[in-house]
């Protein structure tokens, strides 16, 4: 009976939970088909103006492509850094990995806010300009984590051996990690890239700090909700985002799964 009271709890649960993360996406897409510039109800009417709109908005598609540049460069460096640090933590003891692994996963926990102030400060004392290319910077700083932890993950899924059987059969450190270990990762690398981009391209606090001239689509949107007449526009493609950020992430997800789950073994 108890057991019964508990799971009939975790299902309303669960569906209150549900029902609260998505209903603000929900309401997005809705709006972003009603034909008036109040985000009221009942909706006016249905109308695709507001997506026309947004292939006209010259900002709005510099902002996008600027967004669409640092996510690109800061995940693929995320990957390549983060992918090594993995590495190095699943398959290597050296003095200080304790440290280095509370020092690489600080990101997690500090605020972006003051993350964002402490990488404005180091930029100011270095003579830094601000652009898209110090946005880029930070944007690695935060990603690097998840994918260090999203390959070591992976890395502890599978047999070592394997590793020392492509050794033993001749094959050098390098080639062993090109042939045998990245080929093994890639479903975890895939999803690393997919959640640093997704992570980059709609982050705010961040390049809010340190943009410069170029903004991004996020301070883009910020700075267009001063003004009514834009309302509709930005939430026509704050939904288009969310929809892509729910794909992304799904995907990122799944391929996550794929990649910890472990390898089976021949059978003898």
């Amino acid at each position: 009976m108890l057991r019964r009271s508990l799971v009939s709890f975790g299902l309303v649960y669960y569906i209150l939970l549900a029902f609260f993360l998505y209903l603000p996406i929900l309401l997005l897409i809705l709006f972003s088909f009603n034909d008036s510039t109040l985000l009221v109800f009942p909706l006016k009417g249905f109308t695709l103006k507001w997506y026309t709109a947004l292939t006209n908005a010259r900002e709005l598609i510099e902002s996008v492509q600027n967004s669409l540049l640092v996510a690109l460069s800061s995940s693929f460096v995320s990957v390549v850094l983060g992918a090594m640090a993995g590495i190095a933590i699943a398959r290597f003891q050296f003095p200080g990995r304790g440290f280095f692994l509370a020092i690489s996963s600080l990101p997690l926990v500090i605020p972006y806010v003051v993350l964002g102030v402490a990488l404005l400060l180091l930029f100011a004392q270095f003579n830094v300009k601000l652009s898209l290319l110090t946005v880029a910077a930070a944007h690695v700083v935060i990603n690097v984590p998840y994918v260090m932890l999203i390959v070591a993950a992976r890395l502890a899924g599978f047999e070592q051996n394997l590793e020392e059987a492509a050794m033993d059969l001749g094959a050098t450190y390098w080639g062993t990690l090109m042939r045998v270990t990245l080929p093994i990762s890639a479903p975890a690398l895939v999803a690393a890239f997919l959640s640093s981009f997704t992570t980059s391209f709609d982050e705010f606090a961040l390049a809010f700090f340190l943009t410069g001239t170029d903004n991004t689509l996020p301070i883009y949107l910020y700075s267009q909700l001063r003004f009514p007449s834009r309302l509709p526009l930005v939430v026509t493609l704050a939904a288009v985002i969310m929809l892509v950020s729910v794909i992304l992430v799904v995907l990122s997800e799944w391929l996550r799964r794929i990649g910890t789950q472990p390898t089976s073994r021949p059978q003898t």
